[in-house]
């Protein structure tokens, strides 16, 4: 069995790094959460539960309780610093919302006295890459039977390039955006110093890369319709689909 690499992520020390310096610098993040909320309105006019799966310190729960201010919901991650980060920013919604310190990557994770009835919409962003293909084709089945008909599932990612150079496109990008986000911040780094930090950094061994539109034809294969990318950024995508109506046609 080999070793998983994801559990890095609870490091307290990690944590905070990156809730407090590298996710205010990742390109079009303001974007990405607005492509996210329009997709799900636009699909669900109405959610009376959702499910966040690695929801770090909750941001994609509280931009659907921006729209679904009575939704109740249910917030997952196995890293104590990110479940303790999500409690304080969901403090005045404590009363509409479960957050459960669980590991997904576990197969025994979504057992039904922890969950209760299926959900209206679950969503997860930049987290589910930390595993290999076949724990995300089984994750993926789980989502579909844990969404009521006609539930949706939207997936924001970091997804695989289509080859070296897309790898490299990326790396530069986001170089260029953590630089001028430390720039705007007083920070005195140069460019050079900038990246060497990024390309040395830890976490970036726990990346489990699938390309996106391999991930969305596993979507498909599950009984998913409607499957596309809504948002493509190098290696950033906004990806998922809908579980049908009861006797609405699927993907063959």
């Amino acid at each position: 069995m080999s070793i998983r690499k994801d559990t890095i992520w609870k490091s307290d020390e990690l944590v905070k790094k990156y809730l407090t310096g590298t996710r205010g610098a990742i390109p079009l993040a303001v974007e990405q959460l607005d492509i996210f909320a329009r997709v799900m309105v636009h699909h669900r006019p109405q959610v009376k539960r959702f499910l966040d799966i690695g929801c770090g310190d909750g941001i994609m729960a509280s931009v659907i309780l921006e729209h679904y201010p009575e939704a109740e919901g249910v917030l997952v991650d196995f890293s104590p610093g990110m479940i303790e980060a999500a409690k304080e920013r969901m403090a005045d919604k404590s009363h509409q919302m479960e957050i459960l310190l669980l590991d997904y990557g576990e197969k025994d994770w979504n057992r039904a006295d922890a969950f209760g009835e299926p959900f209206d919409v679950i969503v997860s962003g930049l987290s589910i890459h930390h595993q290999p293909d076949e724990r995300k084709q089984e994750l993926y089945r789980e989502i579909f039977d844990m969404l009521i008909p006609g539930g949706v599932f939207l997936n924001l990612e970091h997804v695989a390039p289509a080859g070296i150079w897309g790898d490299d496109l990326f790396d530069e990008y986001m170089i260029d955006s953590f630089y001028r986000d430390q720039q705007k911040k007083g920070g005195g780094l140069s460019r050079e110093e900038v990246k060497a930090k990024y390309i040395s950094r830890g976490a970036r061994e726990a990346n489990l890369l699938s390309p996106m539109e391999l991930q969305c034809q596993w979507l498909r294969d599950i009984g998913f319709i409607e499957t596309d990318c809504f948002f493509k950024a190098f290696e950033l995508a906004l990806f998922g689909g809908w579980k049908p109506e009861t006797g609405e046609s699927i993907h063959p």
